[in-house]
C-alpha cells in the first residue's frame, strides 16, 4: 500500500505567496471518459494548501466531474476512463496501491444535496471515526467538530434527534461536521450551497471563511458572486469544440473578475456566454 505522505500542517499562518505554498491537488493534461463521451481534456491545475479555489463554468463543462476525480468517485460509474495524472501531493492517486478508502478520509465531500444518514445528529458525526477504528474520546471529537461546522450550538441540547429532523442548511453544516470529524485536509464542495435559502447560504459561506485558516477547501459553484465572495481563486471552465470541458484559466479571484487574461473569461464572467 502506498504510504498517501498527507500528515496535516502546522498552525502557522499560511503563506501570502504561491512559491511558498505546498501544492494539495493537481493534475496533469488530465482527461476523462464516460463510455466514448470525452467529458474533460487535458486539464493541468494545481490548488495549494489552506487556499478556497473556486471552480466555475457553465453547466456541461465538467466541473463536479473534474472534482469528483480528487477522491476516486467516478470510478465508481460503470464505463469510465482517465488519461494524464492526479496527484494528492507527491502521490498519484490512481496508482494500484492507493487505497481509495484512506483517500476519501483525507480528502473530504460535501454534495449538492445534504444527504445525513437517518441516525441521530450525534452518530452522523461519530460514524466516520468509528469506522476508522477511533479510541480518544469520542464525545469531545463530535462535540469539537460541530462547532467547528458552526452548528453546536444549535444541536448541542438535542444530540439523539435525527440528522434528517434538522432544518436543509442545519444539515449541510451536520455533513459538513461530518466530514470534519474524520480530520481530513481537503475538503471537496460540489454546489453546497444550491439546495438553501439565503440565510443558509450565508452561514455555509461564512463557515468556508473559516474553516480556510485549516483546510484546502474546493467548491464547485454556478454562483459567481459566491466564488468572488469565498475564494482565494477561481478556475473557469468551459466546453471546447469537441464538447469536453477544458481550463481556460485559473488566477487570484479579484484578477478573474476584474481583469481576466483570456477573453472567453470575460465574455463568461459579463454574461456575453454561458
Amino acid at each position: 500500500m502506498i504510504n498517501l505522505n498527507v500528515g496535516r500542517s502546522g498552525p502557522e499562518e499560511p503563506a501570502a505567496d504561491d512559491a511558498v505554498r505546498d501544492v494539495v491537488l493537481s493534475s496533469n493534461e488530465l482527461s476523462f471518459w464516460y463510455g466514448d463521451t470525452l467529458a474533460l481534456e487535458g486539464i493541468s491545475l494545481e490548488i495549494r494548501e489552506r487556499e478556497v479555489t473556486a471552480i466555475i463554468g457553465p453547466s456541461g463543462c465538467g466541473k463536479s466531474t473534474y472534482l469528483r476525480l480528487f477522491n476516486r468517485m467516478n470510478e465508481l460509474i460503470p464505463r469510465t476512463r482517465i488519461e494524464g495524472q492526479v496527484f494528492f501531493r507527491d502521490t498519484d492517486i490512481n496508482h494500484a496501491g492507493v487505497d481509495p478508502v484512506e483517500l476519501r478520509r483525507r480528502i473530504g465531500m460535501v454534495f449538492q444535496k445534504p444527504n445525513p444518514f437517518p441516525k441521530s445528529i450525534y452518530d452522523n458525526v461519530a460514524y466516520g471515526p468509528r469506522v476508522n477504528g477511533f479510541r480518544g474520546d469520542l464525545d469531545g471529537l463530535v462535540e469539537q467538530s460541530l462547532r467547528r461546522a458552526a452548528l453546536w450550538r444549535e444541536v448541542s441540547d438535542d444530540l439523539d434527534k435525527s440528522g434528517l429532523a434538522l432544518s436543509g442548511g442545519q444539515q449541510q453544516r451536520l455533513c459538513i461536521a461530518r466530514a470534519l470529524a474524520v480530520e481530513p485536509e481537503v475538503i471537496l464542495m460540489d454546489e453546497p450551497c444550491s439546495a438553501l435559502d439565503p440565510i443558509a447560504t450565508t452561514r455555509i459561506e461564512d463557515l468556508i471563511a473559516e474553516l480556510r485558516d485549516d483546510y484546502t477547501i474546493v467548491i464547485v459553484t454556478h454562483n459567481m458572486q459566491q466564488a468572488a465572495r469565498v475564494s482565494n481563486k477561481t478556475a473557469f471552465f468551459m466546453v471546447n469544440d469537441n464538447g469536453a470541458g477544458i481550463l481556460v484559466e485559473l488566477g487570484i479571484t479579484e484578477q478573474i473578475f476584474t481583469n481576466p487574461s483570456d477573453e472567453r473569461t470575460e465574455a463568461y464572467i459579463t454574461g456575453r456566454f454561458g
